[in-house]
């Protein structure tokens, strides 16, 4: 079977750009670290917004196996942690589509590549907090979560440690608001 010749485009790019946004994307530096010429790259994608196109794509199709991934975990920790630690490029490429939203392509990739994968999210999490939370509430902690997740990560805090801390924080802010408790920057309620 014939490999695709421009997967090894499309996986430099896709952590050159998860690396540094689309500021840091430029053919020469793409060409670079592939070691091929620039004119390969011209050869396949014709110019760096079909480029940029085709990336996004790839990420939503990530960002979907990453929802499956997800929705097979039986818990937060170790399980969620352990795949979200696998895809770390796809979370750093999404931070970066985050970042950069104002663009008009980032916000609908965004917007598509989210979806699956709140919903993935949400239901496990759901599972480990009381009962009798309401959909409103726990969907309405989660937006402010996400924003709050995804302006702290970065490659150096995306780690076990620090994502086990984040979630248990997360987890016991939404248990003391639905106790009625007024909970404390620290997180500890």
């Amino acid at each position: 079977m014939k490999e695709d010749p421009t997967a090894i485009w499309l996986q430099t790019g896709y952590a050159l750009f998860a690396a540094t946004g689309p500021d840091g994307l430029k053919v020469e530096v793409l060409a670079r670290k592939v070691g091929i010429s620039k004119s390969s790259f011209y050869h396949h994608f014709a110019d760096l917004e079909v480029f940029t196109r085709q990336l996004l794509r790839y990420h939503v199709g990530q960002a979907r196996l990453l929802a499956r991934r997800e929705a097979a975990c039986e818990s937060l920790d170790p399980g969620l942690i352990t795949v979200l630690l696998e895809h770390s490029t796809d979370l750093l490429f999404q931070r970066q589509l985050r970042v950069h939203r104002r663009h008009g392509l980032y916000a609908e990739c965004l917007v598509e590549a989210s979806g699956p994968a709140a919903e993935a999210f949400l239901a496990l999490w759901a599972r480990e907090l009381p009962p009798h939370l309401t959909p409103h509430l726990l969907g309405g902690v989660f937006q402010l979560a996400l924003e709050n997740f995804y302006l702290q990560l970065t490659d150096a805090t995306l780690t076990r440690e620090w994502l086990s801390a984040y979630f248990r924080q997360l987890t016991q802010l939404v248990r003391t608001l639905s106790a009625g408790g007024a909970p404390t920057l620290d997180g500890s309620g």
